[in-house]
């Protein structure tokens, strides 16, 4: 296997490349249940978290994963930053640049920007999220969560609910479980599904219909309102009885047994109801430790030409 210094996207990656970092998150997990959950890998390195974008559990989630493999952690914070006051991305690059950092953790609101960072620096940088292009560790953070449910992934099938259109994490999730032999459909308002979906993703009309695929995983997206210049449905009340896992669809996916999953944070109400949060089969506090762990493997596979 190269070495990767960038971690970008899922389409770029190899299957040999998702199992490393997934066989290698195992071990940090396992961290988790012991008194010490620090190891030394990357004592003497610097991450820098460099969010554009409002985030708590993916920058916490970076901070935590970080500080476990024994790095120093630098948050760069854009509100109170130059940026505000005009300098580019770019600018703070360079600044930055100066000051030795090892890796770069970037969410930006434009697709590409983690990718014209990569190019400027011999920092390894983290795509933490770009426009509605990707998000490579939420997918990778998915992928551990269903193979530690499921074990072989192999033609299980995962239904993903929602605003597929503006979400990065859907087109991440959609590509590594496709990597991994699972079967992808996909349900939502029909302005919410793109008619350039990849072909591996099957479109349903109807929640029922979906139900009687059988799917073994349900992922629901979180309502991205804020990534919405128009409004693609009536009101949110409305999306929760059509799409969201109400309280009628919620027993029939119980009776199922099927597994919830959703990459927070949750909107009660519009998504799924209470029931869902106290399912057994939800996945979502899995999801929130798991990213912790595929997170320092991440870290811990890159590296950087800063040495």
């Amino acid at each position: 296997m190269e070495p990767r210094k960038d971690l970008l996207d899922i389409a770029s990656l190899s299957l040999e490349e998702i199992e490393f970092v997934l066989k290698t998150a195992r071990p940090f997990k396992e961290l988790f249940t012991k008194s010490i959950k620090k190891v030394p890998p990357l004592r003497g390195k610097t991450v820098l978290t460099l969010f554009y974008e409002p985030s708590t559990r993916t920058r916490s989630s970076f901070e935590i994963a970080a500080k476990r493999v024994s790095a120093d952690v630098t948050n760069f914070t854009v509100g109170s930053s130059s940026v505000v006051k005009g300098e580019s991305v770019l600018d703070t690059i360079d600044t930055l640049q100066a000051m030795k950092c090892d890796y770069v953790v970037v969410r930006h609101a434009a697709a590409g920007v983690p990718n014209m960072i990569s190019k400027h620096t011999k920092a390894s940088v983290v795509n933490a999220g770009d426009g509605f292009h990707a998000h490579p560790t939420q997918a990778l953070l998915d992928a551990f969560t269903l193979r530690e449910t499921f074990g072989d992934l192999t033609g299980k099938k995962i239904l993903i609910v929602g605003d597929i259109l503006h979400s990065r994490v859907a087109r991440s999730v959609g590509q590594i479980c496709e990597k991994l032999g699972m079967e992808i459909g996909v349900l939502g308002p029909g302005s919410l599904i793109p008619q350039a979906r990849p072909k591996f993703m099957r479109k349903f009309y109807t929640y029922d219909e979906a139900l009687a695929w059988k799917p073994d995983a349900i992922y629901l997206l979180r309502v991205q309102l804020e990534r919405q210049n128009d409004q693609f449905f009536p009101s949110l009340n409305e999306y929760h009885k059509i799409y969201g896992l109400t309280e009628e669809r919620f027993r029939q996916v119980e009776g199922e047994g099927t597994w919830v999953l959703h990459p927070g944070p949750v909107n009660r109400g519009v998504e799924l109801g209470d029931d869902v949060m106290t399912y057994e089969r939800t996945l979502i506090n899995q999801q929130v430790e798991n990213g912790i762990a595929v997170r320092m493997a991440v870290l811990y596979w890159l590296q950087p030409e800063t040495n």
